[in-house]
């Protein structure tokens, strides 16, 4: 139970600063304090509330941001489906909270987990440990920068917004299996950076998330 505690420490770290950057943001759109750790607590993935966060507006445009926030959370789609397998076995409560709590950080920490012990299902006191340290601390992170926006300003000038991009490549790093493997990774960021500077609109994360599963099936079959 403590390692997920563990594996969860340096996350928790990258996302104090990146939360701090949202309620800012959040504030100054004039979202009430209250409003961001709620917005956090029941949409736990921070690419779309930055979106909402972009969009907000008053009165804010619900059905655009309800819009964006689906396509841009539309890979979890493809998240769940890998870890699924290692979900059977468990009740379907237990597993809509283990799909409720799994943002990229979490899916990716789980699956590394499974990974290292060559389990066949999820270890669910590892992960429950490791997904609401994740939790607690984006929706305790986020209310503080709402608080204290007004105060700091603009807190990228600080460069707080690169915490989420070192997050990811420690991540990438634990799941390094040699360099035929990260062919998908590859691909996955050459269409998401192409699709963004090309097309309008968040289509760059499914567009991305797609082109590099595709590619790990195809490498997978041809092993």
């Amino acid at each position: 139970m403590l390692q997920g505690f563990k594996d969860a420490f340096p996350v928790m770290l990258g996302f104090i600063p990146f939360g701090f950057v949202l309620g800012a943001q959040a504030a100054s759109q004039h979202m009430k304090v209250w409003q961001v750790p709620f917005m956090t607590g029941v949409n736990f993935a921070g690419g779309s509330e930055f979106a909402a966060v972009g969009l907000w507006a008053s009165p804010p445009p619900l059905l655009l941001i309800a819009m964006a926030t689906l396509l841009i959370n539309c890979r979890h789609i493809l998240m769940s489906a890998a870890l699924t397998p290692y979900l059977k076995g468990i009740s379907l409560p237990k597993s809509l909270l283990v799909l409720f709590f799994m943002c990229d950080e979490c899916w990716a920490l789980a699956l590394n987990h499974i990974k290292q012990n060559a389990l066949r299902q999820l270890n669910l006191r590892y992960y429950f440990c490791m997904a609401l340290s994740l939790y607690s601390t984006w929706i305790i992170s986020t209310a503080v920068g709402a608080w204290l926006g007004p105060v700091l300003g603009d807190i990228k000038q600080y460069g707080f917004d690169m915490a989420f991009v070192a997050v990811f490549l420690v991540l990438l790093k634990g799941m390094w299996a040699g360099f035929r493997a990260a062919i998908a990774w590859l691909v996955s960021l050459l269409v998401a950076a192409l699709s963004y500077k090309f097309i309008d609109g968040a289509w760059y994360v499914l567009l991305g998330t797609i082109s590099g599963l595709m590619v790990a099936w195809w490498l997978e079959k041809h092993k």
